[in-house]
């Protein structure tokens, strides 16, 4: 992996797309990509990496698991093209942080002001679970990617996600995942970034009623708080 002073979220986003590191994602992401879905049958899937997509000034992370396979694994934008999707770009609509309440294809004419959407896994597994030498093996990317932006706030969607920031900012003890929880990082006075945990955005959670609109939006309510946005400062 290239890194260095002149790296940036375009290199990183060339690297993500073209990695063939963990031969079981890029098996799956690709026999997705070639079988599709019925409904989808008249698209060409990316199914490759899916890099970061956001601001590269951003103060709010949101950090997911990893690619849907016929989301992201399809469109080539995290988040982009599933129900998942609709929730997250909906509520960051609402927050302030995109120009548009809709993501459906990389030509939709999406912007993000102030956040940046990002995972700790950049292929689509098999059952939505990697392995942990599949989540070591994408973790300098994404370490790449968040000391490029150096947000103040991240937004951790599941317990994943959660582990993985925990792990990439040395946050011990670790306390437990709840949504709405809060963890300071840094030093004792935790002078570093807040994470702020939010159930994820699956069907499984949206659906039943475990994650609602409202639960979402105080968690995007409390992020732009604590990085000193204002409502309404998309660009």
């Amino acid at each position: 992996m290239t890194r260095g002073s002149n790296d940036s979220l375009e290199l990183i986003g060339a690297e993500v797309a073209r990695c063939r590191a963990c031969p079981r994602l890029v098996a799956w992401r690709e026999q997705v990509a070639s079988e599709k879905r019925a409904a989808y049958a008249d698209w060409e899937y990316w199914g490759r990496g899916v890099p970061a997509f956001g601001d590269p000034d951003a103060s709010v992370a949101v950090i997911g698991l990893a690619p849907a396979a016929h989301g992201a694994n399809r469109t080539g934008r995290m988040f982009t093209g599933d129900r998942s999707g609709e929730w997250l770009y909906r509520a960051l609509y609402r927050a302030g942080f995109a120009n548009q309440p809709d993501s459906v294809s990389l030509d939709d004419g999406l912007t993000l002001s102030g956040a940046i959407v990002t995972s700790p896994v950049k292929c689509a597994p098999p059952a939505n679970k990697p392995t942990p030498q599949e989540r070591d093996n994408c973790k300098p990317f994404l370490a790449r990617e968040l000391a490029l932006v150096k947000p103040d706030v991240f937004v951790a969607l599941g317990g994943f996600a959660y582990q993985a920031l925990c792990r990439h900012l040395d946050v011990r003890p670790r306390p437990r995942f709840g949504h709405g929880v809060e963890v300071p990082t840094g030093d004792p006075a935790g002078s570093g970034p807040t994470i702020i945990c939010s159930y994820h955005v699956s069907q499984q959670n949206t659906f039943t009623g475990r994650l609602t609109e409202a639960m979402l939006d105080a968690v995007f309510t409390r992020a732009r708080e604590l990085a000193g946005r204002s409502h309404g400062q998309v660009r």
